[in-house]
């Protein structure tokens, strides 16, 4: 079994993530790309103590990088909008913007 932290790699910290974050009650983070949903909701819930109502997940192919006549691509990855409960409090993980 995977550790929570491998699960929730880090918070998507955008102007979109954000206004969801306000406006929504949503959380947004890029996630492990095999994690599932219900392991994801485990993750949020360990983490954060708080409880979950919802889980969306997206994935991202790595986009094509040239430097000169090299190319390569970046990795694909996974983002996961995680809805909170109503009457939860949202966890502050982007303060000092």
């Amino acid at each position: 079994m995977k550790s929570h932290y491998q699960i929730i790699r880090r918070p998507v910290i955008t102007e979109k993530g954000l206004a969801v974050k306000e406006n929504q009650g949503t959380l947004v983070f890029q996630v492990a790309p095999t994690a599932t949903k219900t392991e994801i909701k485990e993750a949020v819930q360990a983490i954060f103590k708080v409880k979950v109502d919802s889980v969306r997940t997206a994935n991202f192919p790595g986009k094509e990088r040239r430097r000169g006549k090299f190319a390569g691509y970046r990795p694909d990855w996974k983002k996961a909008y995680v809805r909170l409960k109503a009457g939860e409090k949202m966890p502050e993980y982007a303060q000092n913007l």
